[in-house]
């Protein structure tokens, strides 16, 4: 085929499409081990529902995760949880939306304010690769599925 020829283009645009789709899902699916290493080390992470539980259960995130509105809590009420816990540190992955990104502010200053460590790495770093595509964190399974379908 032409080096110019319209085909010839289109699959050059493809190939570096995918090429970027793979990137972002490798970086994701390290931040999650990553994310899963720290956990089983005792870390603590601070999700907003019981469905965000299940969506890292599901890819391998196998410590303590506390959720900030389940059941009708307060907020007041899982802050108090979190202090419960004794943890020095915590990972907050609040959702990627408005209120997850208000959430995720008002926690950090009333737990730092508790002498509590607050890591936003990795909410950052995944807000950065599917903030735009995902508004949850329950959505990022099936959001990492879709990633995998289009590289192949």
């Amino acid at each position: 085929m032409f080096r110019n020829h319209p085909q010839s283009q289109s699959h050059k645009v493809n190939r570096q499409l995918s090429t970027r789709l793979k990137e972002k899902l490798e970086k994701i699916q390290h931040l999650i081990v990553e994310l899963a290493e720290e956990s089983a080390k005792g870390i603590p992470i601070v999700v907003e529902g019981k469905k965000d539980v299940e969506t890292l259960r599901g890819l391998g995130v196998l410590g303590a995760v506390l959720t900030v509105k389940t059941g009708g809590k307060s907020f007041t009420t899982a802050l108090a949880e979190i202090e419960a816990t004794g943890a020095v540190e915590v990972v907050l992955l609040l959702d990627f939306d408005r209120r997850g990104r208000q959430g995720t502010a008002h926690l950090k200053v009333e737990l730092e304010r508790a002498q509590i460590k607050v890591n936003l790495g990795f909410w950052r770093g995944l807000s950065a690769l599917a903030g735009r595509e995902i508004r949850c964190v329950e959505s990022l399974s099936s959001y990492l599925k879709t990633l995998e379908h289009k590289t192949v």
